[in-house]
């Protein structure tokens, strides 16, 4: 059955809520933006604070988290980049990395459907910690290979 655009805002809603309730129930700080269905958190890890954003899209009854790394990769560096993150997702059991080349821009993004689902703050925030966690190992050494300071070769060897 298919379902109209107002079912699905309600349903994206009540997702959208549940989120807002764990982060309310676990005490963590965060920033509603009710009208886009998107939840803002910035996470502290070993190194560099980690933005969190959970982005609820009725439309496709999906739940995204995404992570921007918060620096530019320079050009001379875009292949290195992309051969470490190539190498960072292949050893990942959930979420990946994406990088847009054209941009510079690396982000985390993990992604739960919810289609013909009940999501409960569990998975919400099973979601926020793998990709805290996910983010944390990999941001400070994708940052020093864009800043020549730590070469492919040793990033692939540290990561075996």
């Amino acid at each position: 059955m298919e379902m109209d655009k107002e079912q699905l805002m309600k349903m994206g809603q009540n997702v959208y809520e549940t989120i807002c309730k764990m982060f309310d129930d676990r005490g963590f700080r965060y920033e509603r933006h009710d009208e886009d269905l998107v939840i803002t958190s910035t996470v502290s890890g070993e190194d560099i604070p980690m933005d969190m954003l959970f982005i609820v899209r009725p439309e496709r009854q999906i739940v995204q988290l995404l992570s921007p790394m918060p620096f530019k990769i320079p050009d001379e560096k875009t292949v290195d980049l992309a051969l470490a993150v190539t190498h960072a997702n292949d050893g990942l059991i959930d979420g990946s990395f994406d990088f847009d080349m054209a941009k510079g821009r690396i982000n985390f993004r993990l992604t739960a459907s919810y289609i013909e689902s009940i999501l409960g703050k569990e998975l919400f925030e099973y979601m926020l910690m793998v990709s805290a966690h996910t983010v944390d190992e990999y941001n400070d050494k994708f940052m020093m290979i864009a800043k020549g300071m730590y070469s492919l070769e040793d990033f692939i060897k540290n990561c075996d």
